[in-house]
């Protein structure tokens, strides 16, 4: 008996216990909540937890801050993602609105219409002219009464859109119901999902209630959703919302209204670079002689070279580095290009892909390493490298030409330009993500800086060094038809006269071509660099 009375003793203990601790968390998460949304702290305690045992995904509260003032209420808590997304929806609905309430839908047939009631007017006074010289009326006359029926019709449109308006004022009323409605069922756990990530990460999620943030969102709110509003509700809005006062400003900062912005900055650039074309020609030119003589190796190689051996010797190379399923592969893809009359054209193309690679390499592994060991180098070299990437490829074509002339080195130059990023970020990431104490530990075995970098950083940054070195060549060869634009050739050649032609056949194989060429590529160091990494 003492037994069981100590042991229910020790079970009410443990209840007291377990009650008091959540008691205890229940005040601390209270307390966080408190922290968290600042303002009303009462409301927010029960809704987050109500949001937080509901077993379904539909929400089981309503904010009616969040429904009356919308946009405003997620401004003012720092919910952007909620702002921008029912500021969006709210404007739509405001327009429907404005539709329904002041807007003209029949303005657009109801202009037709005095146009046509103009030129019936015209044929009716050609048709007295007919008639005071003694000519025949009656072609005029219908073309008259042609119009006078058009005017008619375009009036009868212009009356059903506009006896149309009391739909669009209901359509608008009930969608501005429905999305104050979502908006105050969908406002606490968006709010909750905020206050998760803040108690996650307090740097990451914005608490509390900001003035700067209401003064911030009701700018916004007045500034954009009147203009667009007044923008798509009324039927002739300023001109100044339909077109950017260009020439205005333009003439107000040169002082010169023969003269725009635009030509004055395109003149001066054309300027600076033929003059710079001109100051650097030598170096220039250098610069094309030494890409040409790689490209003349390749060609020699490829090209010149008898097919059978090419063919031999790729299929080869393909079984040594990457296997026999590879090599069949490789096979196939040659056989196609040759019996559908691609060889040459495609040998030219893989001379030119070759050698842009090749030049990547031997620039952007170096650069790499730099970049991977020198932290501020890299943050120099970042944007450049960024832009190098992002920028269109038809953009820096137009320098290309002015400095290196046509023809395939300066499509080559094109080509680096555009394939050599991923080869010296991924290579600087490798060289990066090597381990510093193996690198200690090489050290501390008496290896010097060069030693360390050639046996133990490259080694080990070699599969990111290799992705890179892949990427560069996927990208080279996604420039071939953009290189045949200055004179390059290759299938790149072959793609364009496709398209100038609309010719979709030689197209599509020509395509394919290319493809083919990829993969081989693609594959074969893909499987040399697996081969070597077991």
């Amino acid at each position: 008996m003492n037994t069981l009375v100590n042991q229910n003793d020790v079970e009410q203990g443990f209840n007291v216990t377990a009650a008091s601790d959540i008691e205890v968390d229940r005040e601390q998460l209270d307390a966080s909540i408190a922290e968290f949304v600042d303002r009303n702290p009462h409301y927010y305690q029960q809704t987050f937890q109500k949001v937080h045992e509901a077993t379904s995904s539909i929400p089981n509260t309503f904010n009616w801050a969040a429904a009356i003032l919308g946009p405003l209420w997620a401004g003012l808590r720092g919910i952007w993602s909620f702002f921008w997304t029912f500021l969006i929806v709210e404007m739509i609905v405001w327009v429907q609105l404005g539709r329904g309430l002041w807007g003209n839908p029949g303005a657009k047939y109801e202009d037709r219409s005095e146009t046509q009631l103009e030129r019936a007017e015209s044929f009716l006074a050609q048709a007295e002219q007919a008639r005071a010289n003694g000519e025949d009326p009656s072609r005029f006359e219908q073309l008259y009464n042609n119009m006078i029926a058009a005017s008619d019709r375009s009036l009868a449109e212009a009356s059903v859109l506009n006896e149309g308006k009391i739909n669009v004022l209901i359509t608008g009323i009930i969608l501005f119901i429905l999305v104050k409605a979502i908006q105050g069922f969908y406002a606490n756990k968006v709010y909750e999902r905020q206050y998760s990530n803040w108690r996650i990460d307090p740097q990451k999620a914005e608490s509390g209630v900001k003035p700067k943030n209401l003064v911030f969102a009701l700018v916004l709110i007045l500034f954009i959703a009147p203009l667009t509003v007044y923008k798509f509700t009324v039927e002739s809005p300023l001109e100044l919302l339909n077109q950017f006062p260009e020439k205005e400003i333009s003439t107000a900062i040169i002082g010169n209204e023969d003269n725009t912005l635009y030509t004055v900055t395109a003149t001066w650039l054309e300027d600076r670079i033929d003059g710079a074309a001109k100051a650097g020609q030598g170096a220039f030119d250098g610069i094309t002689a030494g890409v040409r003589s790689v490209l003349n190796a390749m060609t020699l190689a490829l090209i010149i070279t008898p097919w059978p051996v090419v063919m031999v010797v790729v299929c080869v190379v393909a079984w040594r580095a990457a296997g026999p399923r590879v090599a069949i592969f490789t096979g196939s893809a040659l056989a196609y290009i040759a019996l559908l009359g691609f060889w040459e054209v495609s040998m030219e193309t893989v001379a030119l892909v070759g050698a842009a690679v090749f030049l990547c390499v031997v620039i952007g592994i170096p650069l790499g390493i730099w970049f991977g060991k020198s932290s501020r180098a890299y943050k120099i070299a970042e944007p450049v490298l960024d832009l190098m990437q992002t920028l269109p490829a038809f953009v820096y074509l137009i320098p290309i030409i002015a400095f290196f002339g046509t023809g395939n080195p300066p499509g080559i130059l094109a080509t680096i330009i555009f394939g050599m990023p991923p080869v010296i970020r991924l290579t600087a990431l490798g060289v990066r993500g090597v381990p510093g104490h193996i690198i200690e530990a090489a050290e501390a075995f008496g290896a010097h800086k060069r030693q360390v970098l050639k046996d133990v950083e490259i080694p080990l940054a070699l599969p990111s060094i290799m992705t890179g070195v892949n990427q560069t060549i996927l990208m080279c060869l996604s420039m071939v038809v953009i290189i045949s634009l200055i004179g390059g050739g290759g299938l790149g050649q072959k793609i364009l006269i496709a398209l100038q032609y609309a010719a979709k056949g030689p197209g599509l194989l020509g395509g394919i071509a290319i493809l083919l060429c990829a993969m081989v590529m693609d594959r074969i160091v893909q499987g040399a660099f697996r081969r070597d990494g077991q």
